[in-house]
């Protein structure tokens, strides 16, 4: 299955190793940064693109639980599970710097899946989930394991 903007519910019993759902876009810019590291990540290389030259960054680079915060966005509006995206651990790494200009797009793969033994109404589901910009660099990568209900009799 390859969806994009799926709007009907999925469960558990829709869901097959394998398959793929991918994001609508959105475009970040330097206003967008400032404004989410001012409350949530207040460090020069987020906050001041000239501090930022002199930093590791060598410019201005979106926080990671920023480019976190939009994929998780993407993800929940392209993968419409039906009691809601419900992370249960993830291993996250940001492979470069999010930059003013990336249009990010989540692509986003069901890698496992286990149903519970001892709750049948569930399992555990682990998808993949790769941020890329416009120029298909890989801007963070999040494995995630998600709760994942089947349909009520």
């Amino acid at each position: 299955m390859e969806a994009s903007n799926r709007a009907e519910p999925l469960y558990l019993d829709d869901l097959s190793v394998g398959d793929v759902f991918i994001s609508e876009t959105h475009s970040l810019n330097a206003e967008q940064i400032v404004e989410f590291a001012s409350e949530f990540d207040p460090q020069p290389f987020h906050l001041d693109a000239e501090a930022a030259e002199d930093s590791f960054f060598r410019g201005l680079a979106a926080s990671g639980w920023h480019t976190t915060g939009i994929t998780m966005r993407l993800l929940v509006k392209s993968f419409p599970l039906a009691s809601g995206v419900i992370g249960a651990g993830a291993e996250i790494s940001w492979p470069q710097p999010t930059r003013p200009g990336d249009v990010l797009q989540v692509t986003s793969k069901i890698v496992n899946i286990t149903p519970s033994r001892s709750k049948p109404d569930r399992g555990i589901i682990v998808v993949e989930c790769i941020t890329k910009n416009q120029e298909g660099n890989v801007l963070q990568r999040l494995v995630t394991k998600v709760l994942c209900f089947r349909r009520k009799d």
